[in-house]
């Protein structure tokens, strides 16, 4: 049963375990909070890594912080969660407007009367002679020019899936008529223009719309959802910059991730690296900052054509000061190739041999950099329009993180978030096993023997007994709970083959018979299966997901 405020009572039994078995003050804090149900306080607890001697302590205080802060179903009184992401949206816009005029002299070389602007004027041309090199000539084939997963203009909520975009009449901004032939050689205008020739010229929009998804329980953060031919183009540029950062640089943003937590554990034990992370970075790419630095980049126009000028907000338009936000297809490679090249002209500046790859590493706006040119980064992040978010900001001390990975001393300190409301079996199993990989941080140590051991014993409480006693290894993720090999559901076929049972999802499959034939061959040419189209929707925490229509025991295959 749920409380007023959102928290279940199983979801308190658990956070009451948790505190009670960690034993700390932080602990008695938390649990204190929750049991009075002052949430408001609890999500504005902060615990900095600054002020521990050791791992231990500062992972133990973290969990217990960390574990409901962000969870989606607080209902915090006199919070307006999307007029705080409008809030958020429209700061930025200043701040990226504040931007572009002081930026605009040196769009046009000057005149310059300080010093100091002609030495920036001279790092910007290294700068922009880098990304020149770096993205090089614009490819006859950018990638993989695709659907996005979500919604466009037009297409919204579960009528959002491939077909549905092929089917219904394309959206552009005026910009993007440029590529129009390019867009109708293309086996989604082929369909469109038979199955649908009294809406197959495009509607042209003047920009993109904002809306908010979940970021906490008290703001929701803010996108922009395009046109769906932007969409289709943006992310077919955003294929050709991976593909380039990858072969000149050797950054391969498709797998990073695990990039990032090696070099973050690294530098948290011999601070060599320093890690940065900027606030809403996304939405404050001011305009001329791109314009500045792609200046000498062919592929600057291809960027330009393909972006919305206006973003329409409650009913009305506005002339965006940034270059591109979060929902264009293109955003996260575009800032990745932006903060590098900042932080090597820092690194040159700092006299750091900087080095792509080897001792330099960005992520969309996860930086790893060398510690003697953080300071210098900071500083020319800050002249281009970037506010790096001190809290998340590591230049010195035991601990760093990048990509999802907290590490103190070489030590990981990741506390597991519960973000979504726990109010079926699936969702408690992924509670059990983010409690579970918790009790990793010992290797040598019983879990059973653990501060977690409890805890994790009241997740599982939450699930029916018969659901309770799928278990398994942790490679099939959320489809079982795991648990060492002795209480797995095994069966073992004639052919030696082993199956586990397993907790799966039941997708909902729209059948093709719902499209024109000449609409189902074009998504058989982009890689949809012939078994139909599963509709994407946005859970509690923001996330796109399959929509399921329940849950079923199932024998899964494991290898031998």
């Amino acid at each position: 049963m749920a409380s007023p405020l959102g928290l279940s009572s199983d979801l308190e039994r658990v956070i009451f375990a948790l505190c009670e078995d960690t034993d700390t003050p932080r602990a008695l804090t938390v649990l204190l909070l929750v049991k009075h149900k002052e949430y408001r306080q609890l999500i504005n607890l902060v615990v900095d890594p600054c002020h521990y001697l050791n791992s231990s302590r500062y992972r133990m205080d973290n969990i217990v912080t960390e574990f409901v802060r962000k969870y989606g179903a607080f209902d915090i009184p006199d919070v307006d969660k999307k007029a705080e992401a409008l809030k958020t949206f429209t700061g930025c816009e200043k701040s990226c407007a504040k931007t572009n005029v002081r930026l605009f002299p040196f769009l046009s070389n000057g005149p310059f009367e300080d010093p100091s602007e002609l030495r920036m004027f001279e790092s910007i041309e290294r700068m922009q002679r880098w990304i020149s090199d770096v993205l090089g000539p614009i490819p006859q084939e950018l990638g993989s020019m695709r659907h996005g997963p979500g919604g466009t203009f037009r297409d919204v909520g579960v009528l959002a899936t491939i077909p549905d975009k092929m089917s219904n009449r394309p959206t552009m901004t005026s910009g993007t008529s440029l590529l129009l032939p390019l867009w109708e050689s293309t086996a989604w205008a082929r369909a469109h223009l038979e199955s649908y020739p009294y809406q197959s010229l495009p509607e042209t929009i003047r920009g993109n719309r904002f809306t908010s998804v979940y970021k906490n329980a008290l703001t929701e953060r803010g996108i922009c959802i395009e046109g769906s031919i932007n969409v289709f183009f943006q992310l077919g540029i955003a294929g050709g910059m991976r593909k380039r950062l990858r072969k000149t640089l050797g950054i391969d943003l498709d797998n990073a991730q695990e990039v990032h937590n090696r070099k973050a554990m690294e530098a948290s034990r011999t601070g060599a690296s320093a890690t940065i992370d900027l606030r809403n970075a996304s939405d404050m790419n001011a305009l001329n900052c791109t314009r500045l630095l792609l200046q000498k980049s062919c592929w600057l126009p291809l960027l330009e054509s393909v972006r919305s000028p206006m973003t329409r907000v409650n009913g009305q338009w506005h002339h965006l000061s940034k270059f591109s936000s979060i929902g264009n297809g293109y955003t996260f490679e575009l800032e990745t190739l932006i903060f590098l090249a900042i932080a090597m002209e820092g690194c040159y500046l700092s006299g750091v041999n900087g080095l792509p790859s080897v001792n330099t590493f960005v992520f969309g706006d996860d930086m790893i950099v060398p510690t003697q040119a953080g300071p210098t980064i900071l500083q020319l992040l800050r002249w281009f329009g970037f506010e790096p978010n001190s809290k998340k900001t590591f230049l010195e001390g035991p601990f760093r993180e990048s990509c999802g990975g907290d590490f103190f001393d070489g030590e990981p300190v990741r506390a597991h978030y519960v973000k979504k409301d726990p109010n079926e079996p699936a969702k408690w199993i992924s509670l059990a096993n983010g409690i579970r990989r918790l009790g990793r941080s010992d290797p040598g140590a019983d879990f059973r023997y653990s501060i977690y051991w409890r805890a994790w014993l009241r997740a599982l409480d939450a699930i029916p007994s018969d659901i309770r006693r799928i278990r398994g290894p942790e490679f099939l993720g959320d489809l079982v709970i795991h648990d060492t090999r002795e209480f797995w559901q095994k069966r073992r076929t004639r052919e030696g083959m082993e199956f586990i049972r397993t907790w799966a999802p039941v997708p909902k499959v729209l059948k093709f018979h719902h499209w024109k034939d000449t609409v189902v061959f074009a998504c058989a040419l982009y890689g949809i299966p012939s078994s139909g189209v599963i509709p994407r929707v946005r859970d509690e925490s923001g996330d796109l997901s399959d929509q399921v229509t329940g849950y079923r025991k199932r024998w899964t295959q494991i290898p031998g």
